[in-house]
């Protein structure tokens, strides 16, 4: 208790010392890691070169004399002092959030109501901790998330804002395509024993793929990369993307997914990764008139800053 107590008077005094001449760079850099988990997708977050964001978060241990993350695999855990700080920094950087939107135009007493949807995979995987920078620069919105794997109307008004894998093609809505997904074929710890661990392209012949709603999509996007595969490879589909995961964690086969979901579920391991990525595009889609609402362009924007 009385060490606990030491270290948390010692971090405090650093930070007061440091606030002389406070980097708010490494502030952002600290809590991009700490919430992305690696350095390499902090870095994406903040559109920013790895090493250095590397180096700011060195630099900031260094200024404050503490070790703040262990790396544990490949990802960054934090150490009991980043803990520690972590609090302070996220308030540190909702209040940068607010001073952002003061001078913008934008105050915190945006409210209303914002409906997003969602893919079951973006909804369940990506979007909670967007949701909580959202709940933190503007704490009067109402955010409803509708969750489904097909293409809302928009133009309908089911949604304000959809998250999407494909271009808008109608021209009163509004699109912007903010990443692309690198997905790469995962099995199950339990399917491979079974199955054997594949080595080249021709060890796949024979073995079960998890297929999307329509499985040639994937089909071709495979066999384009030298597999050689037919649809009775697929035995199991779905258009469902939580379904999906289940199925392959299940031990049912093959299937299609990001590092960033794999990574957390470890029973996951990858298969033939010499494999040229395939490339998901992300897509925010608004209607026109609604992007000039405040409180939906607040949201769009914040999204797009923080998805993935």
């Amino acid at each position: 208790m009385y060490i606990a107590k030491f270290r948390i008077y010692y971090i405090r005094k650093s930070m007061i010392q440091m606030s002389k001449s406070f980097d708010w760079n490494q502030a952002r850099a600290f809590l991009a890691t700490a919430e992305e988990g690696s350095l390499s997708a902090a870095a994406r977050l903040l559109g920013q070169r790895q090493p250095t964001l590397s180096r700011q978060v060195a630099n900031l241990e260094q200024d404050l004399g503490v070790m703040l993350f262990e790396r544990i695999g490949r990802r960054l855990m934090l150490t009991q002092p980043g803990l520690e700080l972590l609090e302070h920094f996220k308030a540190m950087g909702a209040a940068a959030n607010l001073v952002s939107l003061a001078a913008s135009g934008q105050s915190q007493a945006i409210e209303g109501q914002v409906s997003i949807t969602a893919t079951n995979v973006m909804a369940t995987y990506h979007l909670p901790r967007v949701l909580q920078r959202i709940r933190d620069v503007a704490p009067g919105l109402n955010i409803s998330i509708s969750v489904s794997d097909e293409v809302r109307d928009l133009m309908r008004r089911e949604a304000d804002i959809s998250i999407r894998h494909a271009r808008p093609d109608q021209t009163d809505l509004i699109g912007k395509r903010i990443c692309d997904v690198s997905a790469h074929l995962y099995a199950s710890s339990g399917y491979l024993q079974s199955y054997g661990h594949p080595e080249t392209a021709a060890d796949v012949s024979e073995a079960d793929f998890i297929g999307f709603d329509n499985p040639e999509q994937l089909l071709s996007a495979l066999t384009a990369r030298g597999l050689s595969l037919t649809n009775r490879n697929f035995r199991f589909a779905s258009g469902s993307g939580t379904a999906y995961l289940a199925m392959v964690r299940e031990g049912l086969g093959i299937g299609l997914m990001s590092k960033e979901i794999a990574g957390t579920m470890p029973e996951l391991i990858p298969v033939l990764p010499e494999l040229d990525p395939i490339a998901i595009p992300v897509w925010l889609v608004t209607h026109r008139e609604l992007h000039t609402s405040r409180r939906i362009r607040l949201v769009f924007d914040l999204l797009a800053e923080s998805l993935l």
